[in-house]
């Protein structure tokens, strides 16, 4: 082999790379795989959503979901997951009775 092949070996590779890449930026910035898929709602239409993530250990996480006005606590363990708080709408957090 010469030196020639070994170049267009690596040109093809590089162009079939760009084009994997091109590929899954606008799959990803044109939505095409996500809720077209599922046939969920996108946008603003969405009733759920990932407020915020806290890793406690390993093993447990705390997140926060945000359902239509309510928003819930949640626990997530390995074998369990625990509802810690539900807050209503127009209740303030951390002032349940």
């Amino acid at each position: 082999m010469q030196l020639t092949d070994y170049f267009s070996f690596v040109l093809a590779l590089a162009l079939v790379l760009a084009l994997i890449l091109g590929l899954a930026w606008a799959v990803k910035r044109f939505g095409l795989g996500g809720a077209l898929a599922r046939n969920l709602p996108s946008g603003s239409e969405r009733r759920l959503s990932l407020v915020e993530v806290l890793t406690l250990d390993a093993r447990r996480k705390l997140i926060l979901i945000k359902r239509d006005d309510r928003e819930h606590l949640l626990l997530l363990g390995v074998n369990n997951d625990i509802v810690i708080e539900r807050v209503e709408p127009g209740e303030t957090p951390g002032a349940s009775a």
